[in-house]
């Protein structure tokens, strides 16, 4: 019984976001027209339930792009509705259009002289009618049993705010490295705008060895750089491949006197690599994705510049 309840409210909220297509029209694009040219911000007001869904919408908006401010009905006529200009644009939300607290904003915001945006179900609201543009989010059926908590209509307003910020990302042309500004922190930020460059090892943190040094040398030089490999240089410092653990297990199955050879008989030429000034996260990537821990670094002529270990990405936090 339990499940059938919940899978039962899952196709009506489902089904309420899918018929919101149908609702897109001219008020839509006008709604983002004027909210892509606001010179204020875009003030998002609600009560109750519709309140939180406000707030989470303006918060969306403001992390891509359009500044936004969140503000309760009820406590816009006990001062707050002092954070209103007329260079803004104010989104009431409303599923029934009749909000008494969200209603009697109206004059007061006509007075300001602010456009308004209405998102609500109610066609012929009194929010609706005196609105500048009205955006449905009417849901034909709540997932509540009881039909009194708001349930899909709430998902269906958050949904369309998800739109509406959708395409103020386009009409901006906001970009990811405009996100990552708004995101400095956590390991969404760090993903963003960190790059191989910034973390990879250098200097004496990794091991260059000549093609012609042996294997026993080599691994003295891993182990006192403290990494897991050695990148290999020929006659003229030009970078030619990488020795690693696998290497070395791989080769001394044939030959137990391995450690006394060359490494550039054992070493793997031609080596998977990556330049600088990719972001880190695209090397985690590339690690996972190709079954190594470690990449030479080069820069953007070819020449190694570093080594970047597994290991350094997962101390910068970029583990997924």
């Amino acid at each position: 019984m339990l499940l059938k309840r919940a899978k039962e409210v899952l196709e009506i909220e489902a089904a309420a976001v899918k018929a919101l297509t149908g609702n897109l029209d001219d008020n839509f694009t006008a709604a983002v027209d004027i909210m892509a040219s606001c010179e204020g911000r875009v003030v998002i007001a609600g009560m109750g339930k519709t309140g939180i869904v406000a707030r989470k919408i303006s918060a969306t908006l403001s992390s891509t792009g359009t500044p936004s401010i969140y503000m309760h009905s009820a406590e816009a006529v006990h001062g707050d509705l002092g954070q209103v200009t007329r260079a803004d644009v104010v989104v009431l939300i409303s599923s029934s259009g009749e909000t008494e607290e969200t209603v009697r904003l109206l004059p007061l915001l006509k007075k300001i002289g602010c456009k308004t945006v209405a998102m609500t179900g109610g066609a012929s609201s009194s929010l609706a009618k005196h609105c500048d543009l009205v955006i449905n989010v009417g849901v034909k059926k709540e997932g509540c049993p009881l039909g009194l908590a708001p349930m899909a209509s709430t998902t269906a307003t958050l949904a369309m705010g998800d739109a509406l910020a959708a395409c103020l990302i386009d009409r901006k042309n906001f970009k990811r490295e405009d996100f990552a500004f708004f995101h400095p922190g956590g390991s969404l930020g760090r993903s963003l705008v960190l790059t191989v460059g910034d973390i990879m090892r250098q200097g004496n943190n990794f091991a260059r060895v000549p093609e012609t040094m042996l294997v026993k040398d080599v691994l003295l030089a891993i182990t006192q750089a403290r990494c897991g490999s050695a990148c290999v240089l020929d006659g003229k410092k030009k970078f030619k491949g990488i020795f690693t653990d696998g290497d070395l297990r791989r080769h001394i199955e044939e030959d137990t006197r391995v450690l006394n050879r060359q490494v550039s008989e054992v070493m793997t030429r031609g080596p998977l690599t990556i330049c600088k000034d990719r972001l880190a996260a695209e090397a985690f990537d590339i690690l996972m994705s190709k079954k190594v821990d470690e990449l030479p670094v080069v820069d953007a002529r070819g020449a190694l510049v570093g080594l970047l270990d597994v290991q350094d990405l997962l101390k910068a936090g970029l583990a997924r």
